[in-house]
């Protein structure tokens, strides 16, 4: 990942919710990430993803935090408010708490904004907050993979999705 941003001279940010900077240490823990990864912004209120991230208020009220919709916007805010060139967001329910019947514990969006693309995927985690937590880095790596492999020409394909 580090060297495929690298070679195609891209900067990351980071936004991260439910996660809460364990994305953005992953990262670090590649050599060379300084080379790539412009900043991440912890975003666990909704109060700090309008303020340091631009997530619109109607978002939040209307679709919520952990929703396909503001985890576009905080990928789309993570490239504009830290100057990067990809940005990859993380929001959901790690539980055990705080999840309903139509948004249960497990939830997580994950958006990530790549020249100019922005594609988010659902994802539906079982077990406890840990290892929700630890799939969704899993999966945002993964999803940052193909967002930058398809921005190089090595994946077609461009847009915004759904995906399980």
């Amino acid at each position: 990942m580090v060297d495929l941003l690298k070679r195609e001279k891209l900067k990351l940010v980071v936004a991260e919710s439910c996660t809460a900077g364990a994305l953005a240490a992953r990262i670090v823990n590649v050599p060379g990430a300084s080379d790539v990864l412009n900043g991440g912004f912890i975003t666990y209120t909704d109060r700090a993803k309008h303020k340091m991230l631009g997530v619109s208020e109607m978002t939040l009220e209307t679709c919520g935090a952990v929703s396909q919709r503001c985890a576009a916007e905080m990928a789309e805010g993570a490239v504009k408010e830290g100057e990067g060139d990809v940005g990859i967001s993380v929001t959901g329910l790690a539980g055990p708490g705080g999840g309903t019947r139509e948004t249960p514990v497990g939830t997580v969006f994950i958006g990530c904004r790549a020249r100019g693309n922005t594609v988010v995927k659902e994802f539906h985690f079982p077990g406890s907050r840990s290892e929700v937590r630890s799939a969704a880095v899993e999966k945002a790596l993964l999803l940052l993979l193909e967002c930058c492999r398809r921005d190089s020409g090595e994946i077609a394909g461009k847009g915004q999705e759904t995906g399980h």
